[in-house]
């Protein structure tokens, strides 16, 4: 995986700098357009995502995919509220980035983010903390695009849940990119973010 850095240089030393900087612009103004068709399409009913110029839309999710959702927010929004940590969302909250917008299965905001956060409010910034529940479908995009993304946007902590294989992946946030601190199949994990939470891998995927 290039680093922006590496990107950077590539584009710096080509002669075609100023026709790449042109063509750059025009799929930003493109997609700017496409971006608000995407606020048009979106309500409660819908999943959806933006992503690099394209609008994506979810289909319903498999048993096993909820039911680890419904175990690890059963324990997470407990701990979050009764300690006053900050806000815990679910599915259809979209947060906006620089690029993209993703409707995440599970977002966590410290108090000092979500303070200023209203009721009316459609649109989010990065969280400090993000869980993906891997599918067939968006797999490709957990383990890729949101990957970077979410790390170029100073998200934290990010999960990735395999319900499917029972394992639970922890990347932390290391100079713009993410490390897998661990992958686990059984025990107990600890979020590094929402202080005080850990959740046994039973309790999200049963016994």
């Amino acid at each position: 995986m290039r680093t922006r850095t590496e990107i950077l240089d590539e584009i710096r030393n080509s002669p075609e700098i100023a026709l790449l900087a042109n063509d750059i612009h025009s799929i930003i103004e493109s997609e700017r357009v496409e971006r608000e068709r995407f606020y048009n399409l979106v309500h409660e009913n819908v999943k959806a995502e933006l992503i690099n110029g394209n609008i994506i839309f979810h289909s319903p999710v498999r048993g096993r995919h909820w039911m680890a959702s419904s175990g690890l927010i059963g324990k997470l929004i407990p701990h979050v509220n009764a300690n006053i940590l900050g806000k815990v969302g679910i599915e259809k909250v979209i947060i906006r980035l620089t690029r993209n917008d993703y409707e995440p299965d599970i977002v966590f905001f410290r108090k000092e983010k979500a303070v200023n956060f209203t009721g009316n409010q459609l649109i989010f910034p990065a969280p400090d903390f993000i869980v993906e529940i891997l599918s067939e479908f968006t797999e490709a995009y957990d383990r890729g695009d949101k990957l970077l993304d979410y790390a170029a946007h100073g998200v934290e902590e990010y999960w990735i849940i395999d319900p499917e294989n029972r394992a639970v992946e922890k990347y932390l946030l290391k100079n713009g990119y993410y490390q897998i601190a661990e992958k686990l199949h059984n025990g107990g994990i600890a979020s590094t973010v929402i202080l005080g939470f850990e959740i046994d891998l039973q309790e999200i995927f049963g016994a």
